[in-house]
């Protein structure tokens, strides 16, 4: 936190990274509908544009390339297995299109670089609070571009060599399916404590070596454990919250907590409100609630922002958040809950920005 003599720093908008949104995803459905939509990644009428994260003083916005399988491949395997797993790691043309989807979503990525928008691929890069880069990108809204679905690679590491050229930074294992890297997270307790496949722990092993983050949301149980135990540096779980809190197979067990805190890894505060509490009407109270017993369990150094914005519809979002212009009510409540404005800081950019140069490259 950066503070103007004699102010207030509640006054004072705050630096922040933000580990995960969906925006990019939606862009491009937007544009797949209509060739003429003026909206971009410069503005638009979703939870997140550069043009406000520059107004809010966004340190880097993670972009989440994200496909769902089940909408690629052939008509009939559109309509099967759609009892336990739509799709199913076998189904490689499926597996194949959405990798050819990634690609094309990053190309538009890139196309948006201009003036006002650049996508990071090394922390120098990045304009950071207190540290004069050198660069001329300080001036500019930083993305950084991840995967939301590792099942792309389909059994292929070249792939995961070709994403990081690309520029992407981070791969979510898994999305809600069955891949050739492990298991989703599930309320069947079978496929819960499934862990990673031999191709899983391969990918992991070469993400350490490119350097490439290790995010383990949405996968199993298992699988969590699989990356803490096979991975050389930091793994995160960049959109998830507390199961404590509440129950859902999403979010991460004390055990998990404490475990990540120990392996050096950050797990993103996530604004879904069915991941924040069990009963409908949340508000910024209950991610300052989450964040608060995420440090009791995994450490201060633990938590970072994982918000999932546009991930799902606006009206799930916390009472009077609707996108990232309402950042400050956050840094607020986190206040009212006897969260220190040091330990604000460690979870709005330090903590992420730690786990950066710890494995980029």
């Amino acid at each position: 936190m950066w503070l103007t003599a004699g102010k207030d720093w509640r006054q004072i908008f705050m630096k922040w990274i933000d580990m995960h949104c969906d925006t990019l995803s939606e862009i491009i459905k937007t544009k797949e509908k209509d060739k003429n939509t003026k909206e971009s990644l410069h503005r638009n009428h979703l939870c997140v544009d550069a043009e406000r994260l520059s107004s809010s003083e966004s340190v880097a916005q993670f972009f989440a390339c994200y496909v769902n399988a089940a909408e690629y491949g052939t008509p009939i395997m559109q309509i099967t297995h759609q009892k336990e797993f739509p799709v199913r790691r076998e189904d490689g043309q499926r597996w194949d299109e959405a990798y050819e989807a990634i690609l094309k979503m990053i190309g538009e990525a890139h196309c948006e670089e201009d003036q006002e928008l650049f996508f990071a691929r090394t922390v120098e890069e990045l304009c950071v609070p207190g540290k004069e880069t050198g660069t001329s990108e300080k001036e500019r809204t930083a993305g950084i571009l991840t995967v939301e679905e590792g099942g792309v690679l389909n059994g292929s590491l070249s792939r995961l060599d070709e994403l990081y050229e690309k520029g992407v930074r981070l791969v979510t294992l898994t999305w809600n399916y069955e891949n050739c890297i492990g298991y989703p997270n599930s309320r069947d307790r079978n496929i819960m404590e499934k862990g990673l496949t031999d191709f899983g722990i391969w990918t992991v092993e070469r993400m350490n070596e490119l350097g490439m983050i290790v995010d383990v949301s949405h996968l199993s149980d298992g699988g969590f454990w699989d990356c803490i135990r096979y991975s050389s540096f930091p793994v995160t779980a960049s959109h998830s919250n507390a199961r404590s809190l509440c129950r859902h197979p999403r979010n991460l067990s004390d055990e998990m907590l404490r475990a990540l805190g120990e392996n050096g890894g950050a797990a993103g505060l996530n604004f879904y409100s069915e991941f924040l509490r069990e009963k409908s009407g949340a508000s910024p109270a209950d991610i300052a609630e989450h964040t608060a017993w995420m440090i009791s369990k995994g450490g201060e150094d633990t938590v970072a922002l994982g918000t999932d914005f546009d991930g799902f519809a606006q009206d799930s979002l916390p009472a009077g958040i609707q996108g990232v212009q309402d950042m400050e009510k956050v840094w607020d409540a986190m206040r009212k809950k006897g969260i220190t404005p040091r330990q604000i800081d460690k979870i709005a950019y330090g903590n992420i920005m730690r786990v950066m140069r710890t494995v980029w490259k």
